[in-house]
């Protein structure tokens, strides 16, 4: 990649999840979460940047697929969280090096919520208990990134109602944040019950 001259956009795209409280999921399950969101995507992110930021070509760049979920904390989702607050961070992070620079290669923080992909089905997660209305086409959600990458967007939610629960949820306290996530996962899990 780094010697790669037709190189013009990488999409770190890759990741899965986990179902369960952190200490009752295996921990090599956790620990390959860790390496492929976060190491698999800095190294990626290096190679990708180290060949295009000298070849200074405006509209080249790197999307790194996060997630609503890295803009709150939630049970049974630690490291999935987590992983996807890193990336916001180190997106962001290189965003300011580029920035200073005075370069023109673009990077973007994608962060989706509910996506209709293989994602879910490889997770085992039943998807009848959340609303249709907040499922979202893979197609949609591509289209949203790359049209906010043509503005140079660094944070991209799809979705009117993402952007409304990322707004409120950074907006609210995080100790009433957290309470209420642990409100709805106990709430949840009584309904299954």
């Amino acid at each position: 990649m780094r010697s790669e001259p037709r190189l013009a956009l990488l999409v770190n795209n890759a990741g899965f999840g986990t179902m369960g409280y952190f200490w009752e999921a295996g921990a090599a399950g956790q620990e390959a979460m860790h390496k492929l969101h976060v190491i698999a995507t800095l190294r990626l992110t290096h190679a990708a940047l180290a060949n295009l930021v000298p070849r200074a070509i405006a509209k080249t760049g790197v999307i790194n697929v996060s997630s609503v979920a890295a803009f709150g904390r939630a049970p049974q989702s630690v490291s999935y969280g987590a992983t996807k607050t890193w990336i916001n961070a180190f997106t962001e992070g290189v965003a300011l090096e580029l920035r200073a620079r005075e370069s023109p290669v673009r990077v973007q923080a994608l962060c989706p919520g509910f996506t209709l992909s293989e994602f879910h089905d490889v997770l085992g997660m039943d998807r009848s208990p959340i609303g249709k209305s907040l499922w979202m086409t893979s197609d949609f959600v591509v289209e949203e990134s790359l049209r906010a990458f043509e503005r140079g967007k660094l944070f991209v939610i799809p979705g009117w109602r993402y952007k409304l629960l990322v707004a409120f949820i950074r907006m609210i306290p995080a100790g009433l944040l957290g309470r209420l996530t642990t409100w709805g996962v106990r709430r949840s899990r009584r309904r299954r019950s």
